[in-house]
């Protein structure tokens, strides 16, 4: 959308010539006629004032009349005229791009309309709108409200008008501001004023001005009367179904508003144009007067019951009494208790209408059948279907049952009760001669545990003994539980109800404490070891705490003597788990571990399985030595043994036994083993043990190599020495950065100092929260001496001086680069020392140094040292094909990383060539000289190593010798092994983990040739140190496969059995069961005929494993079959009605039938021919056994066929029971 400014003559020609050939329809809100050819209004000719609004818009004025045509379109055009006078904004120099062009473009997208401006000659403004009507209309108003000037008015209206004028929900006051493009404001309802407020142009104004008065003239017109009329003539007044007032509202055109009975006031509301309103009230008037000099009244009494029924549904019979007689019927309202009924008309209609109230009274009558309550739920039926029948048969008969009342109220026609009547009291005798109830007393608290989970418990009693099982809700905290339904069923439920309360009286409840560690064990993984308790003591109830309440309370409830038994066996089983939950921790040096895990883990797999201890190694990545054994005691200290007998046979380690009392052990230990730790990192790293605490011990083991383990001896017991006779100690505090320096290179200073004191200092370990403190500890004299000796020591460090020293701009990189790393160790080993080099760039060699005094002189010198180095510097180059290069860095760099730290050395690897191949290598440039010029082209000599091949090792010259033989050593090299083709795929395993595991542990790389090639030889790439412990790997691996091999041929053994096909489904039993036992007990498979394959014998039976297995299965297959060969069939009558009871739930009766009797008993499938045949069948005298236990069965069944119905069929003849009917107490 654009809007367009026309702002020359010639641009408004153009305009104009653009609209004449269109037909468009145009408004405007100026009619001015011109005739004087040709002038800009014959171009735009106005519409007469009418024609403002489209739908009113009729004969078309002037130049127009001979173009329009009334088409109905979508979309329409519509152009407004604003007086210059009227314009908003009026200055020219803004026109088409100031304020008025973006309210325009505003209008536009807010409303969907397309505008087009121009300027007429007057100044005055041309808007085109076009759009869609309603858009259009909405344009109009905020051009109006916009870009004109506005005026206000207001209207004087009576304020019961306002309504009129404001609309159904506000759409005429909408619809009159769209048409007349003004705001109107109304006042308030609360607002006494009556002048309503128009805002707009003059015309707009105007238009709406008189719009409005129009409606309010309209309203003049109409009036509103009220007659009060008294409330007992308003039934004539009504007429039958409000008939007469219908008529005459119908007939005046007038609105007529009688109030209803309900509400208590007497006037009569009219409303309507004055004549016809006028013409309502005289006939109304004359109807009440008329009747108010004939009618007479009398009074009669009927019961308050039967007022419902002379009013009728809806008052229909009040209208019918008043239509047939012309008598009102006036009834007390329901809260009174008058039971007087007044018949209001003319006196010889007043007989008829009295009759006809009494027939209306007693058309209707209430009685009552006697009935226990508590069978009215068998009346009613399952889903109310025994009501049902009575309610179809009779819909105007009301049934009301009350609940806790022995009776049932009937209601409705006379007729139609008296049968209900007799029906429902045959229901209750029928029901009384078969049903029965009792009530017994039960504590609430066994409720739950009588209904069971889900219901399982209430639900099996309520099947079994076709009763029902009424329980009282919790909330109740009642005790009485009632049965009802068939006499025999109801006894047997309650012998069975209170022999289960009786059992639950019984029951012991014991909270067992076992700590919250053990509880996830003795539950198992997905519960299987607390099934197998539960399965054990199945009355027994077990119940452990949620885990998040970290409570050691485990409950038991169930019979005292199971409760018992199950408590004494889970004491045992924890006393178990206390005893096999005993852990000891094992150091061992860290370079040892592998070897204690051995070859695929063999070593640590023996251990665990010999000693029955589980045994945990710390991660490779991890720095712990500790080894962790948890078992029972003497399993983990078997297993220790064992573990630390390996690293004695590994390395020189010595053992040595010191007696030191066991009271000094936490002394020497210290706090948090501060100070034994101190003592085993001064000696190398050895290990010292303590006896456990308790155990009364004075044996210290130390473990290490030789003369550190002599080291740490000798310390150990001149500590504990020191310890007996006199023990001091002193805390002194100094910054964590000066414990290196105070320590010193190799712990040179410390040593001096305790060498000259005796006294033993203890810096603090990483994992300490205070990284301040300083322990010194020993005898008095010796401790102050040490601790003078080291604050003097501290003092010298915490004076700060300034230093410099000069230092080769050559070599200021090497101090400074990787983020200054050298320049961070100086300042860690000396006392945080800073070292400033000047900056980059500049030629100065003064290099400053700040710190303490005996800091800074130590990295002088160090930095001295290193300069030394540097100078002394060499490159040596190592040529190693580059296809090695990854093998020689190691995982991240880690081999190479150990070499630079081990000799001293910067290793720099060669970039990759990405085609590895010899080629010619173009000329080299020179110094910018072409190879040709002056000299001849170098020649690439085919046996020189390639760039990419050779690593470069700078450092001092013996150094970088030794780290070229290391690196030199890391060469990987490659062996064949001879391993025949078809075991690769075995060698590789399940997605190449076997090869995985393999390389792991031997680090190797371990290539298999490709399917193919069908190749028997595996290349084994590795360093030489790995390989032929690799290599024995691969060919004892191929040993297991080629054994398995062997083993498969012989578990492959077929042999075939010849059964007949009838004895499979016994063969293989129920779920399996058989054929499965035959399978595990013989190691075997067993194959059946498959009954869809035609072409395979149906009688053959496959054996399948080691030869003698077959044969043994073989042999029980054979067992099986000659028994069922002596098994005969028999078919017996056994009345269909009582194959559910036999069968029993679930099956449970008839598998306990089977299982006593060893037989087979198979009843008839639904829609048999004979429904009554039962087959059984087995050896023929269980049989027969069988036979005559389910015929005992029957006849003990056939009297309860009939009472197995929950909700009995009604209307049957039933001999009277012996017993007389009455509640049970």
């Amino acid at each position: 959308m654009s809007s367009v400014a026309v702002l020359t003559q010639e641009s408004f020609a153009e305009h104009r010539s653009g609209l004449v050939p269109q037909q468009i329809k145009v408004a405007t809100l100026n009619s001015e006629e011109e005739n004087d050819p040709p002038t800009y209004k014959d171009a735009f000719p106005p519409l007469p004032e009418k024609a403002a609004c489209l739908e009113s818009a009729q004969e078309p004025a002037g130049a127009w009349s001979n173009k329009i045509r009334p088409i109905k379109a979508s979309v329409i055009t519509q152009v407004f005229h604003v007086p210059l006078e009227e314009r908003k904004y009026k200055d020219m120099n803004q026109f088409g791009e100031g304020e008025q062009a973006k309210i325009c473009l505003e209008i536009m997208q807010r409303t969907g309309a397309h505008l087009e401006l121009s300027l007429a000659k007057d100044q005055g403004l041309s808007i085109m709108v076009s759009g869609k009507l309603d858009a259009v209309m909405k344009a109009r108003k905020d051009i109006v409200a916009r870009l004109q000037t506005q005026a206000s008015a207001t209207v004087p209206i009576p304020k019961e008008h306002h309504r009129f004028v404001i609309g159904k929900n506000g759409e005429k006051l909408q619809d009159l501001e769209l048409k007349t493009a003004t705001k109107i404001q109304i006042p308030r309802p609360d607002d006494p004023s009556n002048q309503i407020k128009i805002t707009g142009t003059k015309e707009g104004i105007e238009k709406a001005r008189h719009e409005v008065l129009l409606i309010s003239a309209e309203q003049d017109k109409r009036a509103v009367e009220r007659l009060e009329v008294e409330k007992a003539f308003h039934p004539f007044i009504a007429g039958p179904y409000n008939r007469l007032v219908g008529e005459i509202m119908q007939e005046t055109g007038t609105r007529i508003n009688i109030p209803p009975p309900s509400v208590n006031r007497t006037e009569i509301v009219f409303t309507g144009e004055k004549e016809q309103l006028a013409q309502a009230v005289a006939r109304i008037k004359k109807i009440y007067e008329e009747k108010k000099k004939k009618t007479t009244t009398i009074a009669v009494e009927v019961k308050k019951s039967q007022h419902k029924y002379v009013i009728g549904p809806k008052g229909n019979s009040l209208q019918e009494i008043l239509e047939r007689t012309g008598v009102s019927v006036e009834i007390p309202p329901s809260d009174s208790i008058s039971e007087t009924v007044i018949l209001r008309g003319e006196p010889e209609k007043l007989g008829q209408a009295l009759t006809e109230v009494y027939a209306k009274a007693n058309s209707f009558t209430v009685s009552s059948v006697s009935a226990p309550s508590w069978l009215h739920r068998f009346i009613i039926g399952k889903k109310g279907q025994n009501l049902a029948k009575i309610t179809q048969q009779m819909p105007k008969v009301h049934i009301e049952f009350t609940e806790g009342e022995d009776k049932i109220t009937l209601e409705g026609p006379t007729e139609d009760v008296n049968v209900a009547q007799e029906q429902i009291e045959g229901m209750v005798k029928d029901l009384i001669n078969r049903m029965d109830y009792v009530e017994i007393n039960i504590d609430h608290k066994f409720h739950r545990h009588l209904i069971g989970k889900s219901g399982a418990n209430i639900n099996r009693i309520k099947d079994q003994y076709k009763v029902s099982v009424r329980i009282p809700p919790d909330s109740e905290k009642s005790n009485l539980i009632r049965i009802e339904g068939d006499p025999q069923g109801v006894q047997q439920a309650k012998r069975e109800l209170l022999e289960l309360a009786s059992r639950m009286e019984n029951e012991r409840t014991k909270d067992l404490i076992i700590e919250q560690r053990f509880h996830r064990t003795i539950i198992g993984q997905k519960g299987e070891r607390i099934r197998e308790i539960r399965d054990k003591f199945p009355e027994v109830i077990i119940n452990f705490p949620d885990p998040a309440q970290k409570s050691d309370i485990v409950q038991l409830r169930g019979p005292k003597n199971e409760v018992e038994k199950c408590t004494k066996y889970m004491q045992k089983m924890v006393a178990d788990l206390v005893e096999n939950s005993y852990s000891i921790s094992v150091p061992i040096f860290k370079q040892f571990h592998k070897n204690i895990i051995g070859k695929g883990g063999a070593n640590i797999k023996k251990i665990r399985e010999e000693s029955n201890t589980k045994i945990d190694l710390p991660a490779e990545n991890s720095n712990s030595e500790t080894i962790i054994i948890t078992g029972k005691r003497a399993n983990c200290e078997a297993a220790r043994s064992r573990i630390l007998s390996i690293q004695k046979d590994l390395a020189n380690i010595a053992e040595v036994e010191v007696s030191i009392p066991a009271k000094l052990h936490n002394s020497l230990i210290g706090t948090k083993g501060r100070l034994i730790r101190s003592i085993m990192e001064e000696c190398g790293g050895v290990h010292i043990h303590f006896p456990v605490e308790g155990s009364g011990s004075d044996t210290v083991v130390i473990r290490g190599p030789s003369s550190d383990v002599e080291k740490a001896k000798k310390q150990l017991l001149h500590l504990a020495e020191e310890k007996q006779t006199k023990s001091f100690t002193v805390d002194i505090r100094a910054k964590p950065e000066y414990h290196k320096f105070l320590i010193g290179k190799g712990g040179g200073k410390i040593r001096k100092v305790r060498d000259s004191t005796g006294a033993r200092i203890i810096f603090p370990a990483a994992e300490d929260k205070d990284q301040d403190l300083i322990t010194i500890i020993g005898k008095e004299d010796a401790v102050r001496e040490a601790q003078k000796e080291l604050e003097a020591l501290i003092q010298n460090l915490e004076n700060v001086v300034e230093d410099y020293m000069l230092v080769d701009p050559k070599h200021h990189r090497h101090f400074v680069i990787r983020r200054g790393q050298v320049l961070r160790e100086i300042a860690e080993e000396y006392g945080g020392v800073m070292v400033s080099f000047p900056r980059s760039g500049t030629q100065s060699d003064k290099v400053t140094l700040k710190g303490a005094k005996d800091c800074v002189e130590a990295a002088k010198k160090r930095i001295q040292e290193i300069i030394e180095d540097l100078e002394a510097q060499v490159t040596v180059e190592c040529a190693i094909p580059q296809k090695f290069h990854r093998s020689v860095m190691g995982p991240k760099g880690s081999r190479i990383q150990q070499i630079t730290r081990d000799y001293n050395v910067q290793i720099k690897f060669p970039d990759r060539e990405e085609n590895p191949v010899h080629s010619v290598e173009p000329s080299i440039q020179e110094n910018g000289d072409e190879a040709g010029e002056g000299r001849e082209a170098k020649e690439t000599d085919p046996g020189s190593p390639r760039r990419c091949d050779i690593i470069i090792i700078s450092g001092r010259k013996e150094k970088c010798e030794a780290a070229k033989e290391a690196l030199e050593a890391l060469v990987p090299v490659t062996i064949e092994v001879e391993v025949p083709f078809d075991l690769h795929r075995y060698i590789i395993g399940q997605k190449g983990s076997g090869i995985r595991k393999m390389m792991d542990e031997f680090e190797v790389n371990i290539h298999v040739p490709a399917p193919e090639l069908q190749s028997d030889t595996i290349a084994i790439t590795g360093l030489a140190a790995n390989l032929d412990r690799a290599k024995a790997g691969l060919l004892d691996r191929v040993k297991e496969l080629q054994a398995e091999q062997e083993d498969r041929a012989l578990r492959s053994f077929k042999l075939s059995v010849t059964v007949d096909p009838k004895y499979h489904p016994k063969i293989i039993g129920r779920k399996g069961a058989v054929i499965t036992q035959i399978r595990l007990e013989h190691e075997v498979n067993i194959q059946f005929p498959d009954k869809d394959d035609g072409n395979q014998p149906q009688d053959q039976i496959t054996i399948t494993g080691y030869e003698k297995n077959t044969e043994a299965a073989r042999d029980a297959i054979l067992k099986i079959v000659g028994e069922l060969e002596q098994m005969v069939s028999e078919d017996v009558p056994l009345d269909h009605r009582v194959h559910a009871r036999i069968i029993g739930a679930r099956g449970k009766a008839i598998r306990k039938i089977m299982d006593e009797f060893k037989v087979d008993i198979r009843f008839p499938q639904s829609g048999a021919p004979d429904p009554n045949c039962v087959t059984v069948t087995g050896l023929p005298e269980n049989v027969e056994e069988a036979i005559d236990h389910i015929l005992n069965l029957e006849e003990e069944y056939a009297p309860d066929m009939s009472s197995s119905e929950e909700f009995p069929s009604f209307g049957a003849q039933v001999a009277p029971k012996t017993l007389p009917w009455g509640p049970k107490r």
